[in-house]
């Protein structure tokens, strides 16, 4: 199979399960920023090599696969299976808070607003943050006209959370401390 088709030099794109529309369609958008998250998280995976840190995200690379998928899929019980396959339930949304718990226990109590920045492994977990608050923003705004699990917005929200807090610790993990504002 060949990766050009050439379906899309009209500026149309097909939808996971069927339908095509416009590239640049809510539903499209909202499933690009989850990409571009997803590449964001594997551009910080692959910078100062931390274990414990990597370890949280690649689960969280699976997850925003899935979620990918499901916003790329207008058939509601294809959905559901999608949502499934994610497993995206409270229990990984729990699972997303206890990681910023176990941060929040290795940081120092936060007194101000923390510049974006630091080590390249810590900048790029910002970058990948305001990604992720993008995503969520793109994805709200697909709800008011699409039905999707609440637990999707959930999901982006707290891990926008968590991918501050494992900047933080990436930080302090190297040794780099922080600048406040």
């Amino acid at each position: 199979m060949k990766i050009y088709t050439r379906t899309g030099d009209q500026g149309g794109t097909a939808l996971f399960g069927g339908g095509r529309v416009p590239k640049d369609d809510p539903r499209v958008e909202a499933y690009g920023d989850v990409d571009e998250l997803n590449a964001s998280l594997g551009l910080a995976r692959s910078i100062e090599l931390m274990p414990r840190i990597d370890e949280v995200l690649v689960p969280v690379q699976r997850d925003l696969f899935a979620i990918g998928a499901l916003l790329a899929t207008p058939d509601h019980d294809k959905m559901r299976e999608q949502l499934t396959k994610a497993r995206i339930d409270a229990e990984r949304i729990a699972e997303l808070e206890h990681a910023i718990d176990d941060c929040d226990r290795e940081l120092e109590p936060l007194r101000s607003f923390i510049i974006p920045g630091g080590t390249p492994k810590a900048a790029a977990l910002h970058v990948a943050r305001t990604v992720c608050r993008r995503a969520e923003r793109r994805v709200v705004s697909l709800a008011h006209d699409v039905a999707l699990p609440e637990l999707v917005v959930q999901y982006l929200n707290r891990l926008s959370d968590l991918l501050f807090m494992l900047a933080r610790v990436a930080n302090r993990r190297a040794g780099a401390g922080e600048v406040t504002w």
